[in-house]
């Protein structure tokens, strides 16, 4: 078993972030070490041969080892992701069409409107918080496919719940409690609209969203209950929205390597669908993923008993020179000949998406992110003095600033401007 550092495990979780396993696996020289979380056991793993380790049910399972903080904030209690085995499997059954290149389409196209709607409110303010304003646009695009209705005077309250649930879920304090209170909010204003879809006083469309979470039965053949419902629901709207910031690291990406940005206005899909996957591998998301161990485990010679956790290093293993040359530099030609292995790149976890707890939406969100890379390049806006910083001990992280953009008026080109 590996020595245990000097400075506690799980304090150094909180100073260092998202630095904290990739440093401990740097220093063990391996894909795997043993550790201690909370007082608990633990084993991180790391690599494509780690990813299929993780994800299989006989060594890890979900039910039990989500905190409930996460759940309160991130995925709501009783999501498909704290079930295993066939609760799993017919709970993602919802989630399946989202795989599919209709749904593919239908959310970009439908995000790509709201975005062009929002375009000339933005030309008018003195300047835009992108991450905020990308934020309320993707709330209205895939609440619109969705089916779920949507006021105006809704958007932006929505938006800002959907926005903490992620903000809050990985910390104590304001963001934490704000995220919770979001959380409720919305869980009841989703029960409620369950409740009137199924008693025939709201209409959706057959077959959207709204409708299927509606009509979906369990393993056992009943009706979700609304609050459940209400909860997958929130399950497709929040991590669409949640793609805010990953459409905020494109800004800050363009910015500092702006020689990527005619390839993307020119409307080369190829190169789009790269630069999407390298914001996703490149900037950091998720730190790492947990499950518990089902029985005692050993990997590469690491031992963990049953019950212990087991840690996926996410942006380590996104960050790993033996997966990925030159790890650290933004190169998004990299995918260009070389697709990402399916356990290779494992932004929103890895497996299979049909059957494990891979995000479902995950095409989904490349689509989006493709198309709204390509929209933000094609967009004249000047950048003013900022803290575009990301701290890498605050998760999840983003620039500090939410990238602040000034439009520029229509004919004129936008002049270049530093970061403070």
């Amino acid at each position: 078993m590996s020595a245990r550092r000097p400075v506690p495990e799980s304090l150094a979780l909180l100073t260092e972030g998202y630095a904290w396993l990739p440093d401990l696996m740097r220093a063990e020289g391996d894909r795997a070490r043993t550790l201690r979380v909370l007082g608990h056991p633990a084993l991180a793993v790391r690599g494509p041969d780690a990813v299929r380790f993780f994800y299989d049910e006989e060594h890890v399972r979900r039910h039990g080892a989500l905190p409930g903080p996460v759940l309160s904030t991130l995925f709501g209690h009783g999501a498909v992701h704290t079930l295993d085995g066939d609760a799993h499997r017919q709970r993602k059954s919802l989630f399946l069409p989202l795989l599919e290149a209709d749904a593919v389409t239908g959310s970009a196209k439908h995000i790509a409107e709201a975005w062009d709607e929002a375009v000339p409110r933005w030309r008018t303010q003195p300047q835009v918080v992108l991450f905020e304003a990308v934020g309320r646009v993707i709330a209205r695009g895939v609440c619109r496919w969705a089916g779920v209705p949507l006021t105006e005077d809704e958007e932006e309250p929505l938006a800002r719940d959907l926005l903490a649930m992620v903000d809050g879920f990985a910390t104590a304090g304001p963001r934490h409690w704000r995220a919770r209170r979001a959380r409720t909010r919305q869980e009841q204003r989703f029960a409620d609209l369950v409740g009137s879809v199924r008693s025939g006083a709201v209409d959706t469309p057959t077959g959207s969203v709204l409708d299927r979470v509606c009509r979906h039965r369990d393993a056992a053949g009943a009706e979700l209950p609304p609050r459940i419902a209400a909860v997958e629901l929130l399950n497709v709207i929040r991590p669409t929205t949640a793609l805010s910031w990953f459409v905020t690291f494109a800004a800050h990406a363009l910015h500092r390597w702006p020689e990527h940005r005619e390839r993307l206005r020119s409307g080369e899909a190829a190169f789009a669908e790269s630069f999407a996957h390298e914001i996703r591998r490149f900037y950091p998301f998720a730190p790492f993923l947990g499950g518990q161990a089902v029985t005692d485990l050993t990997w590469q010679g690491h031992r963990v008993p049953a019950g212990g956790l087991v840690l996926l290093d996410v942006y380590g293993q996104n960050h790993d020179e033996r997966l990925f040359e030159d790890p650290y530099a933004f190169r998004p030609e990299r995918f260009r000949d070389h697709p990402p292995g399916r356990d290779d790149l494992i932004p929103q976890g890895g497996a299979d998406p049909r059957t494990g707890h891979r995000c479902p939406g995950e095409a989904l969100a490349v689509g989006v992110l493709e198309t709204l890379a390509q929209r933000l390049a094609g967009l004249d806006y000047e950048v003013p003095p900022q803290d575009m910083t990301i701290p890498l001990n605050r998760i999840p992280t983003r620039p500090r600033s939410g990238m602040i953009v000034k439009l520029v008026a229509v004919g004129r080109t936008a002049v270049p401007s530093s970061s403070a």
